[in-house]
């Protein structure tokens, strides 16, 4: 059958100049065509900025400074010069400048000249991902052959054969690894490490912004054992950081380190004039607030620059949304005679091989446009993008900046636009432009005194070396963890020493990023011969891989036949459908302890010690037990997103203890169908109105909602940490409570829809005819009056 060449969107520009535009060209049509240009929002031009300069310092090894100049870097720019004066000093440092602007040489020039001095000094770097680390041994690789120098430097990660970890350990002088490997497979078996420990003289801290949330509280940890087992071996190396931008690099390296760091943050790289477009879809359901699909709109756009051959990078905020753009874009490349492999899709869950073949082709060119989720978001080289889509806001400032700043890596025009979906932050920025382009990026918030975090590094930390009486390992409450572990015959304390005496290795129950170190291995059976496509963790396996779920992977659709919950195993078959599935998850919450319940008129009382929730109207906050329960899935289409079937799904429960902040409502004359609309319509606005007063991302609160709270008597509305203990989020909601509530009330009011809609306080289909009107009187009349008291 032939295919119709799909229309060009552009199509008065398209007419004039043909095949060929530029990307110049492609933005003036943007900003110019009424179909397009109604509907941006904002038009932001960054201009060129010329680079600032320092010569190569006169105590630069001759070697090193001879290989630079090779590499066609016959000067600094004054941040590196200025890196390179701190490392010199001795002096920890942050450097925070952003992407593309040669962070990754404050760190090699120091060390490389250390070692030309001193060739037993030993480096430690550490990535956030296996990717980015092997991305920073091929840069570290070509400038050591320049050095003609005998300095190894290797990747020490999962995959690493074992030969070759034997040699890394004992003849490596740069060992490049991620937090999760240090964690499990360096630092507790220390001894076979010794030369690395005696000889340690710099760590290397890369993406610092990543290191937030419980994921930074973990590795703070992981520093502080690290750095203890330095002490031992006679060690202090200095730290190097380096980050995209942050509000409060220097405060987050320091609760890091726990140490003083000197900050760098001047940036004199150069860079090209960049355009940064907000687009807010077309309303094409005004009673229901429904606007066209982000996905679809951003189908239509890269099309443009797919058929222009602009190399694209588009960033989705899911695993599904990412496979759903790759088959689109693949549908577009068909289209205009582009093979498909030149269309690549990218996320986690993706085999090794996979991942790095698809980074060289997109360094080398062959690769002309990606869909991403945020794994590609960090500083891995991925050639010379010119374009970027952000399919959704991604949830913060600075993660907005670093994937705009993924295009764009030489002084050549390069642009970013951000398609908003009709989630509520998504409108709330798009409606606001000001407050992002005004609002300094998020600061990085890390708690690594948590008490669950804590104590588990506390078992770890005593499994590596005998914990002294005495001795510190973060907080003042070190003794009363130690004799928690003692009760639990996981230490023992003899001789003013704590000594492990578990059977159990510590470490490889201690995940740094998730609840589970568990993953769900998806096999593929189509062929004679089954084979691994893939993984999921544990937590996200009910929702992607449960039975009769399709599962995407590079484009593919698989069906899944059987899930073997125990043996962590999901079975699956490679399928053609045109629709995708979507689960629901019930959640129940339970409150543990209230430690600031708020008065009867909804004024918050001050936070004290735990209450047994006597006093239970307004807001309060205090520690809770979650339950998820899988309930049924949905079959949607994949054009549509109409449904076309469900079915039920049959799992277990899984619990979570953590924080919550809550309101209590007071009690109001209307049917128990309208209220439910109307705590479906707060916690749905209040959620994404948190997150940007928490400078979070909206996935790490969790939301739920009781039509009648055992806990307060009282309709109520939960927000929660969507991590194990918490990281504070809970508490800073009860203190912004009349900021966040205000906030709701003003999302609410702007928006255009009749009744409620995706973009304020949910679909109407799900909040009634009356959710949104009575969302706003109980915020006028009841709660912000009360708040303001």
């Amino acid at each position: 059958m032939h295919r119709r060449r799909p229309a060009c969107p552009l199509s008065n520009l398209c007419s004039y100049y043909g095949d060929g535009m530029t990307l110049e060209q492609i933005l003036t049509a943007l900003h110019t065509e009424p179909a397009w240009a109604r509907h941006i929002t904002a038009w932001h031009q960054v201009p060129e900025r010329p680079g600032r300069y320092e010569p190569i310092p006169g105590d630069v090894d001759g070697r090193l400074a001879s290989a630079l100049r090779s590499a066609g870097i016959e000067r600094l720019y004054t941040h590196q010069a200025q890196a390179f004066e701190i490392a010199r000093s001795g002096r920890h440092l942050v450097v925070v400048t952003p992407t593309a602007s040669g962070k990754t040489l404050c760190y090699n020039l120091p060390v490389l000249n250390t070692l030309l001095a001193a060739p037993q000094t030993r480096a430690l770097y550490l990535f956030p991902t296996k990717a980015l680390s092997m991305d920073q041994v091929d840069e570290l690789q070509t400038l050591v052959t320049a050095l003609e120098a005998d300095i190894k430097a290797a990747t020490y990660d999962g995959d690493t054969p074992g030969a070759a970890r034997r040699a890394i350990r004992t003849a490596g002088h740069v060992v490049v690894t991620n937090p999760d490997m240090l964690h499990a497979a360096i630092l507790p078996h220390h001894t076979k490490w010794l030369r690395l420990f005696e000889n340690l003289r710099y760590v290397v801290v890369d993406e610092l912004h990543t290191y937030r949330g419980v994921f930074g509280s973990h590795v703070a940890n992981v520093l502080r054992r690290l750095r203890r087992i330095c002490r031992f071996y006679g060690s202090t190396p200095q730290v190097i950081f380096t980050s995209a931008t942050i509000s409060n690099p220097k405060e987050l390296a320091e609760r890091l380190l726990e140490e003083e760091v000197a900050l760098v943050d001047d940036n004199g790289a150069p860079s090209g004039p960049k355009v940064i477009a907000f687009y807010n879809p077309p309303v094409i359901n005004r009673e229901m607030g429904i606007r066209r699909d982000a996905l679809s709109e951003a189908g239509r756009l890269a099309g443009e620059f797919i058929r222009n051959r602009i190399p694209l990078i588009a960033f989705a905020r899911s695993r599904r949304a990412c496979e759903l753009l790759t088959t689109r874009f693949r549908a577009v490349a068909s289209g205009h005679q582009i093979p498909p492999e030149r269309i690549a899709g990218y996320r986690a869950g993706y085999l090794p091989s996979e991942r790095r073949a698809i980074e060289k082709g997109l360094r080398n060119g062959n690769v002309l446009a990606v869909a991403a989720t945020n794994a590609l978001e960090l500083g891995i080289d991925i050639g010379r993008l010119q374009a970027a889509l952000l399919v959704g806001y991604p949830g913060t400032v600075a993660s907005t900046w670093q994937q705009a700043g993924r295009a764009g890596r030489t002084q050549d025009l390069s642009a970013a636009i951000l398609i908003a979906t009709s989630d509520p932050l998504d409108q709330y920025i798009v409606r606001h432009p000001e407050y992002f382009f005004g609002q300094s990026p998020e600061a990085g918030l890390v708690n690594p005194d948590n008490l669950y975090i804590l104590t588990s590094h506390v078992r770890c930390a005593a499994f590596e070396l005998p914990i002294e009486s005495g001795e510190r390992f973060g907080p003042s409450t070190l003794p009363e963890v130690l004799d928690y572990l003692q009760s639990q015959r996981i230490v023992h304390r003899e001789d003013g020493r704590w000594h492990y005496v578990a059977d159990a290795y510590p470490a490889q129950d201690v995940s740094l990023r998730s609840a589970s170190t568990e993953n769900v291995v998806i096999i593929d059976t189509t062929d004679p011969a089954p084979r691994v496509v893939g993984e999921v963790d544990l937590a996200s396996a009910p929702g992607l891989v449960h039975e009769d779920a399709i599962y995407l992977h590079l484009g593919q659709q698989y069906h899944v036949d059987r899930l073997e919950w125990e043996e962590r195993k999901a079975y699956v078959h490679r399928v053609e459908v045109d629709y995708y599935t979507t689960a629901q998850i019930a959640v129940d919450i339970r409150v543990l302890a209230e430690f600031a319940p708020g008065a009867a008129d909804g004024r918050a009382a001050a936070p004290g010690r735990p209450h047994d929730g006597m006093v239970r109207g307004g807001p309060a906050h205090g520690e809770v037990v979650v339950t998820y329960r899988p309930t049924i899935f949905k079959k949607l289409t994949l054009e549509q997103h109409e449904n076309v079937g469900w079915g039920p799904i049959h799992l277990p429960e899984s619990t979570l203890h953590t924080t919550a902040y809550w309101l209590a409502l007071p009690e109001l004359p209307v049917p128990q169908h309208e209220l439910q609309g109307l705590l479906i319509g707060l916690s749905h606005s209040l959620a994404h109105v948190a997150a940007l007063f928490l400078m979070c991302d909206p996935r790490d609160l969790g939301r739920t909602y009781e039509v009648h709270s055992p806990h307060t008597d009282r309709p109520t509305v939960f927000l929660y940490d969507a991590y194990p203990g918490g990281v504070g989020f809970a508490e800073r909601l009860y203190r912004m409570h009349h900021q966040v509530l205000s906030a709701a009330r003003d999302l609410i009011a702007a928006c255009p829809c009749d009744s409620g809609c995706p973009s304020c306080v949910g679909p109407v289909l799900e909040v009634g005819s009356t959710g949104k009107a009575l969302a706003l009187e109980i915020l006028d009349a009841r709660l912000i009056p009360d708040a303001r008291r």
